[in-house]
């Protein structure tokens, strides 16, 4: 298939295209979000190539009826669902000793799930929401199943960041908004850089152990992300019909093709012991010093500076330890 720079795959191409071809047939995968949206689709090309994949959410109704779904669609009954909270460290540490307990190696795991620009909330542990389901939720999960992704023998952790990185560099000092005025889209940019730098610090640890890591922006796709934006911000945006309705506008991907990033980075073998990469449209997207907003195929370099990267592992660290 080439090396990373080589393009196979480009931003029209769909998470099934991505993984035809590929046979996971006894390859554990877990997506955070997998009940909806690009969470489901990547499930879906993933369950499709014969992966056991789990999907954790905190919704059960919807978990176990797309769980069904993607059995009955996959003929395999190698698709569940297991309910996790990532605003709950409680919950995460659960999930993941229970998973660890089972001995499986974890092959795949797909860090999806996210909220974006709620008004001001605080998860269960007091972290602004944002960061702490975003991020902090994601790196104690992550963290917490290391034990079945080295078991695996080369695993790919896949981190599910956004261009909204260009809205801020996470803010060390006050990650949690305790002094700083509250702004959704800056806290949900801030996440998103939190989310590709975490990417960079796992992979440079991870590596002697054969796990690849790498974050991925999946593009603008019309999904339940957009739950918290009213319908007048929608229309002022542009992101919804004239009655308020969500509508995807012009040039947006659809979820089958905002996931083929995150399928490509789970299975594409140019990757292979590439991480810490920030992925898009299917290839390892560059740099872009020359100021303003990065354009697509580019991301901010403070999004994969190696030392913000080590300093938000540590605070991570401090924050989620018991």
């Amino acid at each position: 298939m080439g090396h990373p720079g080589e393009r196979t795959f480009d931003r029209t191409s769909t998470a099934a295209e991505v993984a035809a071809g590929h046979d996971l047939t006894g390859r554990e995968a877990i997506v955070t979000g997998g009940a909806s949206g690009i969470g489901l689709e990547t499930a879906r090309a993933l369950a499709g190539a014969g992966a056991r994949v789990v999907l954790a959410g905190r919704n059960p109704a919807s978990g176990e009826e797309a769980a069904a779904r993607l059995r009955k669609e996959t003929g395999s009954d190698l698709v569940v669902f297991r309910r996790l909270d990532l605003g709950s460290l409680a919950s995460v540490r659960a999930w993941t000793e229970a998973h660890v307990a089972t001995g499986r190696p974890l092959d795949i795991l797909v860090a999806n799930a996210g909220v974006m620009a709620p008004p001001l909330t605080r998860t269960e542990d007091g972290f602004e929401s944002q960061f702490g389901i975003n991020h902090l939720g994601h790196f104690a999960f992550t963290t917490g199943l290391l034990p079945a992704l080295r078991a695996a023998g080369g695993a790919r952790v896949v981190v599910l960041s956004s261009r909204a990185h260009r809205r801020g560099d996470v803010d060390l000092d006050d990650p949690n908004y305790r002094r700083a005025p509250y702004d959704p889209w800056e806290a949900y940019g801030r996440s998103k850089t939190a989310n590709a730098l975490f990417a960079v610090a796992l992979d440079a640890r991870e590596y002697g152990a054969g796990i690849t890591v790498n974050a991925v922006m999946p593009g603008a796709i019309m999904t339940g992300l957009q739950r918290h934006i009213s319908p007048a911000d929608l229309r002022a945006m542009g992101w919804a019909a004239e009655d308020g309705t969500p509508a995807a506008p012009a040039g947006w991907k659809t979820p089958e093709q905002g996931a083929a990033t995150s399928v490509w980075a789970a299975v594409a073998p140019e990757l292979d012991g590439v991480g810490g990469q920030y992925l898009e449209d299917c290839a390892v997207a560059t740099s872009w010093t020359r100021g303003g907003d990065p354009p697509a195929g580019h991301y901010l370099p403070y999004a994969r500076d190696p030392d913000r990267a080590e300093r938000l592992w540590t605070l991570s660290e401090e924050l989620v330890s018991p």
